[in-house]
């Protein structure tokens, strides 16, 4: 929902245009993530702290977050200041690896949060602070890159493509984090496939055609009117053709004497 009204109010508020092929990249978008979620596995039941502290003890979801990390550093401290300020790719990517953090947080405090109704001593658990320091700095980062990427770039190129990056993070996460891979069947490892393929070709129509006037109103003007490829011509033959451009047919050939 967040995708089409940004997308159709920054439109109308803002000025910005959204072509044919941009529209269509959104649609894509929008349907290879509904896809990729539907063919999830379904979250597997973490009811307490200590069960989401060894969680994310294991070594798999370490080595996921060490590799994050590292890819959230080069991208904050190289990247970041090199090619932030034209492409559009940089800082999004920032705000969606970060976000796997975030939600992760988010879960964690959701059963800390049901913990403490139900009368637990969740405020004494380490992994409560934890994940309460982590939330407000993913938060904090996110929404200061996103608003880099909204000030430089245009909006309804920001929020498909964050939206797309950051979806596919937190499903890579949350399959890593819960191991909901090994429950997965043959049909739903296809459709999540499909699902990330259809997103990768909607990203495509929506960043490399941005710059094409196309409408449904001059579509068959943009495809008819394709000129064909110039054709090139060495100095000799410019030349001859200007020399013969000058003489008409019923003129005389004219001499001229030069006197010194």
């Amino acid at each position: 929902f967040s995708l089409l009204c940004s997308a159709i109010l920054s439109s109308y508020l803002l000025g910005e245009r959204l072509n044919l092929l941009g529209k269509l990249g959104c649609l894509l978008s929008l349907v290879g993530s509904t896809v990729m979620v539907i063919h999830a596995p379904e979250d597997e039941e973490v009811t307490t702290l200590e069960e989401m502290t060894s969680k994310l003890k294991e070594p798999g979801f370490l080595a996921y977050a060490a590799v994050l990390l590292a890819l959230c550093f080069l991208l904050i401290f190289y990247l970041g200041p090199r090619y932030g300020q034209s492409n559009i790719l940089v800082y999004l990517a920032i705000c969606s690896v970060i976000g796997a953090f975030s939600v992760s947080s988010v879960k964690g405090l959701g059963i800390a949060i049901k913990g403490f109704f139900a009368g637990q001593p969740v405020l004494q658990h380490p992994l409560t602070w934890i994940l309460v320091i982590t939330l407000v700095a993913s938060i904090t980062t996110q929404i200061n890159y996103l608003n880099k990427s909204l000030d430089i770039f245009n909006t309804s190129l920001v929020f498909p493509i964050y939206y797309v990056l950051f979806t596919t993070i937190v499903i890579t996460t949350s399959i890593i984090l819960f191991k909901e891979w090994v429950a997965m069947t043959v049909v739903d490892i296809i459709g999540t496939v499909c699902g990330f393929l259809t997103i990768i070709l909607g990203v495509f129509l929506l960043h490399a055609f941005k710059d094409m006037d196309v409408s449904l109103g001059n579509l068959p003007q943009v495809l008819q009117n394709e000129q064909p490829a110039p054709v090139t011509r060495d100095d000799k033959n410019i030349l001859i053709e200007v020399d013969n451009s000058s003489i008409a047919p019923e003129d005389k050939p004219k001499v001229f004497m030069l006197y010194t």
